[in-house]
């Protein structure tokens, strides 16, 4: 889903009428089935209107623009998607997250503080952002992967109000990887991110690159199952034994490539007898075979705390029920549900948009996306 795209010169038409904000409301209104707050409707006005002068300057014209893109398969939006080529002629895409953040203060960990609707709150740095969409789309998304020239993607973050001062701690040392990788803008920075947009994606028009992004699917990288893969290597404490070792040899037959036929496997064992044990290795051993195996779970500590474990870019191959409400039907090869016993009768809330609707229950949904669902359930 994306709630605006357009060549940039219809963009700056939009923006110079000062409708850009109403045209994107508009798409919220119709997408999710709600009014936006008036505070991100501010934002986009004004940090768009930021944004407009840094491309003009960059003397980006049919250049392709998409504003609030939602992550597949995610419930995250970028701010800014730009499409083009540079100066070799190759496809190009640059992710711009837009704050208008004035001033911040030292956190913990990958976080700064600063004032967020109505508040100081402790969010992640820019480049720590950026850098988790970047990793997600380069790695998650076909058009960035695949084939003999994938779209090369680049991610930066443009702070239009903010002017940097001695001891920043967004300049942090311990951020000094994450900035060179996916550096931030700032008000005395302006002319560098013209330069770098110029360079990236201003050398090509940008139509043809945007329909590659918008007709991609979701599908991870060779390098994303690697890594995985890699994951519990060396771990003894996660090795099986016995009765594990049956289970986890009917999915990996089950979960044969060759099969033309769908199938659904049930695990089933008392509190403590391993079942985690068991799906986390065929989560391991199905991503060693090249096959987009997804890890899913109710829980939210369970999921997180995995996701930790297996780091920024692999964290994405580690969802919940309710995420795959939409999925193409299919486009999992090996879906591992454990827990299964919290598996709710329906993926919709309050918070569902209207067109994702289905009616669909929540088992149904899981038992669609792959062409092996795997359920992982206590004895009753």
């Amino acid at each position: 889903m994306r709630l605006y795209s357009s060549t940039c010169a219809e963009f700056y038409d939009q923006v110079d009428l000062d409708r850009i904000s109403d045209v994107i409301a508009a798409a919220y209104r119709r997408e999710l089935g709600r009014t936006p707050p008036e505070g991100e409707r501010q934002s986009w006005r004004n940090s768009l209107l930021s944004l407009s002068g840094v491309c003009r300057k960059a003397g980006l014209d049919d250049q392709g623009i998409i504003v609030e893109y939602q992550l597949p398969q995610s419930s995250k939006r970028l701010d800014v998607l730009i499409t083009g080529a540079d100066g070799t002629g190759s496809d190009r895409a640059e992710i711009i997250e837009l704050k208008q953040w004035q001033a911040c203060e030292p956190a913990d960990g990958e976080h700064v503080v600063t004032w967020v609707a109505g508040r100081h709150r402790d969010v992640l740095h820019p480049s720590v952002q950026v850098g988790q969409y970047h990793a997600y789309l380069s790695d998650g998304q076909s058009a960035f992967h695949e084939g003999d020239d994938p779209v090369q993607l680049g991610a930066c973050a443009f702070l239009h109000n903010y002017a940097v001062a001695a001891g920043d701690p967004l300049l942090d040392a311990k951020f000094a990887a994450d900035l060179a990788a996916f550096p931030i803008y700032t008000q005395q920075r302006r002319r560098d991110l013209i330069d770098r947009l110029g360079d990236r994606v201003g050398a090509g028009p940008g139509d043809d690159v945007l329909g590659r992004v918008l007709g991609s699917t979701p599908r991870p990288s060779k390098r994303l199952l690697a890594m995985v893969a890699r994951l519990l290597e060396g771990h003894e404490e996660y090795t099986l034994l016995d009765e594990q070792l049956v289970a986890f040899g009917r999915v990996l037959t089950a979960a044969d490539p060759t099969r033309t036929t769908a199938a659904a496997v049930l695990i089933h064992g008392g509190p403590g007898t391993g079942k985690s044990v068991i799906a986390l290795n065929l989560l391991a051993a199905l991503s060693r075979r090249g096959l987009n195996a997804q890890y899913a779970t109710g829980s939210r500590a369970f999921t997180e705390n995995l996701r930790k474990f297996a780091g920024r870019s692999a964290a994405q191959q580690f969802r919940y029920f309710h995420q795959y409400a939409t999925y193409e039907p299919g486009g999992v090869d090996v879906l591992i549900c454990d827990e299964a016993h919290r598996i709710r009768e329906t993926s919709v809330s309050r918070y569902t948009p209207k067109t994702e609707r289905s009616g669909k229950a929540q088992v149904e949904e899981l038992i669609d996306a792959a062409r092996t669902t795997v359920f992982l359930i206590d004895d009753l």
